[in-house]
């Protein structure tokens, strides 16, 4: 009987046999792999057909917009420019040299404007945060402050501003005590504040409101007392929800920042007046106006960019 065969020859066929096998496992793990893996997504004829409508309508419904907006504007500009009027309006309001003449000033006086909104707009926020946390207090202990600031919003969000301006700017300095402002931009400041501070402590008032009260019964849970539970968890929650709302009426803030001119503040619409007045050409109150629009547009864009947003986070 033969032995079985050994050495080189019987190293050899074993090698090709593990070979084989090698490759017969690895041909049948790459078919499974292939039958495990996943198939590729591909939009059917449908969807692309209703992507390809959906593009037609947007194009169609810009060009639309476009077309009828130029026509619109056509329309009014003819109207307005062939009107008897017009070569009179044209010269008392749209005069190019009276433009390049009272551009300086009024840029020069715009900056007060500028000044105005920087200072106020911080001691408004605080103002605002204060009063509405004021009126959050439920400790019997703490009515004094809670019909202070409920008086406070009540008698501020009543009385126009330009009457607050007033009473303050005319009123402050007539006490005479010894300390009190005199300064015009002082005084403007000051009214600014508690006029707007009302509107604003409403604001924030409604957004610490707006929190669910399981935030509250939560964190209380935890062990936080009321300073601590407004801190952490509700205050938070409440200035993303607050933001939209305060930029607009900051953007009208921006606007009223003008009224100050009638306690004797030279800003943009006082540096108009006093060019209006001296050469009978209102011009320069076109170019005060282009300053704030200016400055505003933006603010309201950025204002809607912010209330969207907080719709898409919510879901809605």
């Amino acid at each position: 009987m033969a032995e079985p065969s050994s050495g080189p020859a019987a190293g050899a066929e074993n090698a090709r046999e593990t070979g084989a096998a090698g490759a017969e496992n690895a041909r049948e793990t790459g078919a499974s792999g292939a039958e495990n893996a996943p198939a590729t997504w591909v939009k059917s004829e449908r969807q692309l057909q209703r992507e390809r409508s959906r593009r037609i309508r947007a194009v169609r419904s810009s060009t639309i917009a476009t077309v009828s907006t130029i026509v619109f504007l056509g329309v009014v500009a003819a109207v307005v420019t062939r009107s008897p009027g017009w070569p009179r309006v044209r010269e008392t309001f749209f005069s190019a040299e009276a433009f390049a003449r009272s551009w300086p000033d009024v840029v020069d006086g715009f900056w007060t404007n500028v000044q105005i909104f920087l200072i106020a707009e911080p001691l408004i926020l605080i103002v605002g945060l204060l009063v509405a946390l004021a009126r959050n207090l439920r400790a019997p202990v703490f009515f004094p402050l809670r019909a202070l600031a409920v008086a406070y919003t009540d008698v501020f969000r009543g009385v126009p501003t330009l009457l607050v301006i007033l009473l303050v700017g005319f009123g402050v300095p007539a006490l005479n005590l010894q300390g009190t402002p005199t300064n015009e931009i002082t005084l403007g400041v000051i009214a600014l504040t508690l006029a707007y501070g009302a509107y604003v402590a409403e604001v924030f008032r409604a957004g610490i409101d707006s929190v669910h009260p399981s935030q509250w019964a939560a964190a209380r849970s935890l062990g936080l007392n009321h300073g601590r539970t407004m801190r952490y968890v509700v205050l938070p929650q409440a200035w993303r929800r607050v933001v939209p709302p305060l930029l607009n009426d900051f953007v009208s803030l921006q606007k009223d920042t003008a009224l100050v001119s009638t306690i004797g503040v030279i800003e943009s619409l006082r540096q108009a007046q006093i060019y209006a007045a001296s050469k009978f050409n209102y011009t320069p109150y076109l170019v005060s106006a282009l300053l704030f629009i200016a400055l505003t547009i933006p603010m309201a864009r950025f204002t809607d960019y912010l209330a969207a947003r907080s719709q898409r986070r919510r879901g809605q």
